[in-house]
C-alpha cells in the first residue's frame, strides 16, 4: 500500500504539472494565433485531398466558392511553393476550420453549375439534380475528384442529401490525416516550449519530488490546492489562475540563491565542486526533460490522473487513521 506522504507528493507534482501544462498551452495558442499553422495544415490537406498540390485549379475554385469564402476575410492566394510552410505571411487569413457539409455542398455546386464567375447557362438556373451532375462532372477537370463524386452519387441512390453526406464523410476521413499532422506538430512545439519554460522557471520534476517529500508544509499546501481544483471541472481552462499559482512564492518552482548555487556547481562555474559533475548534470537535465515530456500530455490528461490519485488517497487515509487509533489503544 502506498504511504500517504508518497501519495501527497504525487498529488503535488501532478498539480504543478497541471498548472505548467496550462501555461504551455496558453503560450502555444498565442503562437498559433500569429502563425496560423492550423489553417496552413488544413489548406495543405485539402490540396492533397483534391490532388491539386499547386492549388491553381480546383482548390482555388473551392476557396473562392461563397460557401467557403465566407469563412475567411480577404482573397485566396495559391501558395508560392508546395510545402506546408508556416512562413507565408500573406496567407494567414485562411480559415482554420471548414465544415464538412460546406465542402461537400460547394463541390456539388461547382460540378453542377461551374465555378463562381463563369457565365451562367441560358435561362434561369434549375434545381441541382444528381443525373444532371453526371453529365457536367467533367467540368471539374480533376479525374480523382470526378471519380469520388460519381461514386458518392452512385451510393446515394438518387438522394442528393445522401450524396452530400458521402462527400462530407470523404472530407472528414481526409481531415483525420490533417489532425494527425497538426497534433504531431503541436506536440513538438509544446515540448520545446515546455523545455524552455521549465529552464526559465526551474520546474524540475525530480527536484520538486524530493523537496515535497521532505517538506510537510509545502506538500500540505499543494494537496489543499489540488483538492479545491478537483471540485472545479473548469479549472484547467483558467489560464490566469495557473499563472498566479506558478508565481506563488510558496510553490517549489523558480530560481532562488540555493538553486543558482547548485546550477553553478553542476555546470562547473565554481572551483569548489568535486568530480561527479557529469552525473549531477545528467540528473539535472533528465528532470527538465521529464517536465517537458509530461507537459506534452496536456493539462486535461493530468487533471484526470489527479482525480484518480485523489480517489486512492481518500481510501488510504482512513486505513492509516484506523491503524493509528489501534496503535494508541494498545498503549
Amino acid at each position: 500500500m502506498f504511504d500517504s506522504a508518497i501519495l501527497d507528493t504525487a498529488i503535488g507534482v501532478i498539480f504543478v504539472l497541471i498548472l505548467f501544462s496550462t501555461v504551455c498551452a496558453a503560450v502555444r495558442e498565442s503562437i498559433e494565433s500569429i502563425l496560423k499553422t492550423r489553417a496552413s495544415y488544413l489548406e495543405y490537406g485539402i490540396r492533397e485531398l483534391l490532388a491539386d498540390k499547386g492549388a491553381g485549379g480546383l482548390v482555388e475554385k473551392l476557396y473562392n466558392h461563397p460557401l467557403v469564402a465566407g469563412l475567411f476575410a480577404g482573397d485566396y492566394r495559391p501558395p508560392t511553393s508546395g510545402t506546408r510552410s508556416v512562413s507565408d505571411w500573406k496567407r494567414r487569413n485562411l480559415p482554420s476550420y471548414i465544415p464538412a457539409r460546406n465542402f461537400a455542398t460547394a463541390l456539388i455546386d461547382m460540378a453542377a453549375r461551374g465555378q463562381v464567375g463563369t457565365p451562367p447557362p441560358a435561362g434561369p438556373p434549375g434545381k441541382i439534380d444528381l443525373d444532371a451532375i453526371r453529365k457536367t462532372v467533367s467540368t471539374l477537370q480533376n479525374d480523382r475528384v470526378e471519380r469520388v463524386l460519381l461514386n458518392a452519387i452512385d451510393l446515394a441512390e438518387g438522394d442528393i442529401n445522401q450524396a452530400v453526406a458521402n462527400l462530407a464523410a470523404w472530407f472528414d476521413s481526409g481531415m483525420g490525416r490533417v489532425s494527425g499532422w497538426y497534433k504531431r506538430l503541436s506536440s513538438r512545439i509544446i515540448f520545446v516550449l515546455a523545455l524552455v519554460l521549465a529552464l526559465i522557471l526551474n520546474i524540475d520534476l525530480l527536484r520538486i519530488s524530493r523537496e515535497l517529500y521532505g517538506n510537510d508544509e509545502q506538500r500540505a499546501m499543494l494537496v489543499a490546492y489540488a483538492q479545491s481544483s478537483v471540485a472545479d471541472p473548469a479549472f484547467v481552462e483558467k489560464r490566469q489562475q495557473a499563472f498566479q499559482h506558478l508565481q506563488d512564492k510558496e510553490f517549489p518552482v523558480g530560481w532562488d540563491q540555493a538553486q543558482l548555487d547548485r546550477l553553478a556547481r553542476v555546470t562547473g562555474q565554481t572551483g569548489d565542486y568535486a568530480p561527479g559533475t557529469f552525473v549531477d548534470m545528467l540528473v539535472w537535465l533528465v528532470g527538465f526533460l521529464f517536465t517537458a515530456f509530461a507537459a506534452t500530455l496536456g493539462a486535461p490528461f493530468w487533471f484526470d490522473v489527479l482525480n484518480k490519485v485523489m480517489v486512492i488517497r481518500a481510501t488510504v487515509k482512513p486505513h492509516e487513521k484506523s491503524r493509528e487509533e489501534r496503535s494508541q489503544d494498545n498503549h
